[in-house]
């Protein structure tokens, strides 16, 4: 039996430095509801400052879920973002209050208003043995395995698709399915989207990009540079998305020695700008006219 979706939920979306993680606290106060992080890069440990996530004050004034639960050695997904919410829905305790949804990933709320397939966990040993080989051997050498693999979705790509013939490979060996199989359902929706609240908080660029580089410079003498080394001494994957944040490299070039302070800051903020614009694009693109659009 499929269970019901939750009635009533509020949604915020939009662009990192929005101010959507303030408005996410106001309305889970007025409303006796409890936020639900629904940013990929907020859900690691070690990296509150330079992901900026809620600060331990905001988390006293209501409840705070997915935040930084996650180790950055991982790499989380969205079908295991899905499968954490479910089982916060699911608790006897938050019955009956309102979740309020915060972030900028669209495809978690894609997710979560049931647009997308529910695609497989890869186990760590899986995952690290196609990229190792990916690396030794190369894409073309991968993609010849693939076809005698899954030949309908090595028709699809191209050899030198690394990434994605990478992915498929994962798949198919972990699952035995292909991954054309796993994107043919339709996920199933844990949010009642006709009841739900949907805002997406559209600021002036001007305003943002203001935004953007008084909060970095911000960052920086808030604990982001204590954060960083603390990721650099665990020695991770440089692939690792946790690894990938933005102000981790140019923090860590600053380490070095490879760029100035005034360097990396303009950099994060340059680097934050243009990730802003993907992001404000795909809410754009993606998300209809069912979602409120509200320049704060």
């Amino acid at each position: 039996m499929v269970d019901a979706a939750t009635k009533n939920a509020i949604l915020i979306a939009g662009s990192t430095a929005s101010g959507k993680s303030a408005l996410a606290l106001k309305m889970a106060i007025e409303n006796d509801g409890y936020i639900i992080n629904a940013d990929s890069m907020q859900v690691y440990d070690v990296l509150r400052v330079v992901t900026a996530r809620p600060s331990l004050s905001d988390e006293q004034k209501a409840e705070h879920f997915l935040y930084g639960h996650v180790s950055p050695a991982l790499s989380y997904s969205t079908g295991k973002w899905l499968e954490d919410v479910q089982n916060i829905l699911h608790r006897d305790d938050l019955r009956g209050r309102v979740p309020v949804f915060v972030g900028g990933t669209g495809l978690y709320y894609k997710a979560l208003l049931g647009g997308l397939s529910l695609m497989p966990a890869i186990p760590d040993d899986v995952r690290s043995f196609w990229r190792d080989k990916m690396g030794a051997e190369g894409s073309v050498k991968l993609y010849e395995i693939l076809e005698k693999k899954d030949p309908a979705i090595a028709a699809t790509l191209r050899a030198s698709d690394s990434q994605r013939i990478t992915r498929a490979l994962e798949v198919i060996d972990a699952t035995g399915k292909s991954l054309i199989e796993w994107q043919k359902p339709t996920g199933h929706a844990l949010i009642d989207k006709d009841s739900a609240r949907k805002i997406i908080l559209t600021p002036e660029r001007s305003v943002l990009h203001q935004r953007i580089a008084d909060r970095f410079a911000l960052m920086w003498e808030s604990g982001a540079l204590e954060e960083v080394k603390q990721l650099l001494q665990l020695e991770l994957d440089a692939s690792l998305p946790a690894v990938k944040a933005i102000g981790v490299r140019e923090i860590a070039a600053y380490f070095s020695g490879e760029l100035s302070e005034e360097e990396a800051i303009e950099l994060s903020v340059i680097a934050t700008r243009q990730y802003a614009k993907r992001q404000t694009t795909w809410f754009k693109n993606q998300f209809g006219d069912d979602w409120e659009r509200i320049i704060p």
